[in-house]
């Protein structure tokens, strides 16, 4: 289903397709008043955030792809800002990556919610639960399960998601698993909106250290992480980076060949 139409009841000003993918071109203030929106309404709304490193993934891989068509996307991180000046001459509004628009969002909103999550290592998410009550302690959180369980453990899982019926599911396993969790099992039955936070606990939880604030603002966080962890992040940057922006010049040469 083409994005666009999926969230037809959602006021977008534009909207940015970046190898495939439609991003939703807004602002920082503009993206929260929409999810505050999208929950105050019940409007059951799947979110997700695209980075260079999923880009590289959803080009490569239908199923996911076709997940993300029917996610809410927001642009995350220097890559896809790069890629839209590239292609549309001007960059995102915003830099709406989940680690720091999740907590905002949720800090900014004062009406009273229920928070699921699940993933990461249970010690993490555990921290994150605490953590999270003390930044925005106006909401309930509740952990459901951290993410690693089996397929036999899944379905009391996902009937313990579908009683509590939190407000917001905060869901972190990695890309692509958390998106491809959330399209295959969360329905409007089992919350109003299940986010895809990637790494947010493991850093919520101070397991995974944040790049210093300059470096954040200098949008180079991404060197900041290749240094901690290089072994784990040296294919997805050293070689994902370059392969991204290949993949952005020839999607920008194409269109240059579509008449008028």
């Amino acid at each position: 289903m083409n994005t666009h139409a999926r969230f037809a009841h959602i006021v977008v000003p534009d909207w940015k397709s970046v190898l495939g993918v439609s991003v939703a071109s807004i602002s920082r203030a503009e993206a929260v008043s929409l999810l505050q929106r999208m929950l105050e309404e019940g409007h059951f709304t799947r979110v997700g955030f695209l980075n260079a490193h999923v880009a590289n993934m959803a080009s490569t891989d239908p199923e996911f792809a076709d997940a993300l068509a029917d996610f809410l996307v927001l642009p995350d991180g220097i890559g896809v800002d790069i890629a839209a000046k590239l292609l549309y001459g001007e960059p995102f509004p915003a830099n709406l990556n989940g680690t720091d628009l999740v907590p905002g969002f949720l800090r900014e909103t004062q009406r009273p919610l229920t928070v699921g999550l699940i993933g990461a290592k249970a010690h993490n998410v555990e921290l994150s639960v605490k953590h999270f009550g003390m930044i925005a302690p106006q909401h309930r959180f509740v952990l459901i399960n951290d993410g690693y369980f089996t397929k036999h453990q899944e379905p009391e899982i996902l009937e313990r998601i579908r009683a509590l019926r939190p407000d917001v599911l905060l869901v972190a396993m990695g890309v692509p698993r958390q998106e491809l969790w959330i399209a295959r099992n969360i329905t409007e039955q089992h919350c109003t909106m299940p986010i895809a936070v990637g790494a947010l606990f493991d850093f919520m939880s101070g397991a995974v250290p944040r790049a210093p604030l300059i470096i954040r603002r200098l949008r180079m966080e991404w060197v900041f992480r290749l240094w901690i962890e290089p072994a784990r992040l040296w294919r997805r940057y050293v070689l994902g980076n370059p392969v991204f922006i290949a993949r952005v010049l020839r999607e920008k040469f194409r269109r240059s060949k579509i008449p008028a």
